[in-house]
Order: structure tokens, then C-alpha cells, then sequence
């Protein structure tokens, strides 16, 4: 899908790979030469939960509360824990399937985008993909996963004209997100080279590299991605 849309570029990678920094620069760059517009296709619930862990007396037990039911959420071999969590998860992917739309909106109108993450279907519970990642217990839980797994695939149809891959090591990331939970940062490194967005062209970038020397690979990259659209 997709030909008669503006080219995307997708930044991808674990927590602490730079993802941020890397989609501004190239924005940056992108700007200088057509029209672009920057793109987040993350859900915020990372920070969310940070900030409710920093709440007097309440907060770290409700953050230590909901990060296990993410938790449960996210790996494949727990139950979903109820329908509640299953309906929050569902409403979430939904926010995020209207951001999709609308960054396919300005496409459609000619603006190129480079967003930091994009929607992909190959890890569920991880980097963006569908976050009833566990098993359903009963036929709702199911219909429920079902639904949500359908928004992904609509999204992960649109293939990106380019992704920018970055690897990172854990020790790395926890140098640069030292509240990040380790054991999960771990699983989100690990699982990097499984994503493959449907066959998009991806340029894979070693972010403990000098920053300077990563972005003009990715640059690069996506000037030539750029031409070849």
C-alpha cells in the first residue's frame, strides 16, 4: 500500500537508542529540500508511568501496580489479566491507529513524514506492535485481541520507504536510562532484528557509534531513499 502517498521515514530501536534525537535531525535535514512534518507513533506510557511513580505516598505503589499489569499485558505467555486491562490496551491502539490516519492524511497531501517508531506486527507486546501480546482466556479476551491485532495489520500494511534500525547495547541503554527496568530493556534489545516491517528497505545504524558519524549514515541513507522515491 502506498504508492500514491509522500515517502516516510521511520526511526526504530530499543529505549535509549536515540530514536528522538536521530527523527529531529533528520527532519532537520529533510526540510531543507520538501516540505516534511515530524511523526510520534508511541503510546507515552512509559513516561505516563513514570510520572505517576513520582506522586507523594501513592505513586509508587500504583506505579509498581500497573507496570505489573503491563507486565502481564505484554508477554506472551501470561493470561490477560480481565477484561478492564484488555478494553484500556484496546482503547490505546486505537489512539494510536487516529495518529496513523492522520499522519496518512498529510501524506496524501504531499508531506513527507519522519516519525520515531511505527507500528509493526513481527513482536507483539514490544517496539510498537499490538500490546495484547498475552493469551486470552476466554472468548471476549479473544474477540478483544483479534480486533486489535486487525488495527495493526491495516497499519503495518503501509510498508515505510525507509526504516532506520538502530542497535544498541543493554549496558548502554541502561547507562542512558538508568530508571528503565533492565529485564525488559533486554527483551526490546534482543527482539530489534526481528522487526522487519513487512518488507520495507531498512538501513541498520550501531547507535554507540559517534553521533556525528550516525547521522551522516543516516542521512545518507535516506537521501538515497529520498531519490530512488
Amino acid at each position: 500500500m502506498g504508492s500514491d502517498l509522500a515517502p516516510l521515514i521511520a526511526v526504530v530501536g530499543s529505549d535509549g537508542s536515540g530514536k528522538s534525537t536521530l527523527s529531529a535531525d533528520l527532519l532537520a535535514h529533510v526540510q531543507q529540500t520538501r516540505k516534511a512534518e515530524s511523526g510520534y507513533l508511541g503510546l507515552g506510557s512509559g513516561e505516563q508511568g513514570r510520572r505517576i511513580g513520582r506522586w507523594p505516598i501513592i505513586g509508587p505503589p500504583l506505579h509498581r501496580f500497573l507496570d505489573g499489569i503491563a507486565d502481564k499485558l505484554r508477554e506472551p505467555g501470561e493470561p490477560i489479566p480481565g477484561g478492564l486491562a484488555a478494553r484500556y490496551a484496546l482503547n490505546k491502539s486505537k489512539k494510536r491507529r487516529a495518529k496513523f490516519e492522520s499522519l496518512l492524511g498529510a501524506r496524501r497531501a504531499g508531506i513527507t513524514i519522519v516519525t520515531d517508531r511505527y507500528p509493526q506486527i513481527e513482536v507483539p507486546g514490544l517496539h510498537d506492535g499490538a500490546i495484547l501480546a498475552g493469551r486470552a482466556t476466554n472468548a471476549r479476551l479473544a474477540a478483544m485481541q483479534a480486533e486489535e491485532r486487525a488495527l495493526y495489520a491495516e497499519m503495518a500494511a503501509y510498508v515505510p520507504t525507509l526504516v532506520i534500525r538502530l542497535h544498541v547495547d543493554v549496558d548502554t541503554v541502561m547507562a542512558r536510562k538508568p530508571d528503565h527496568d533492565r529485564a525488559l530493556i533486554t527483551r526490546k534489545v534482543e527482539t530489534v532484528p526481528q522487526l522487519t516491517f513487512n518488507g520495507a528497505p531498512i538501513v541498520d545504524i550501531d547507535a554507540t557509534i559517534p553521533y556525528e558519524e550516525e547521522l551522516a549514515l543516516a542521512i545518507a541513507a535516506v537521501d538515497q531513499a529520498l531519490a530512488s522515491a
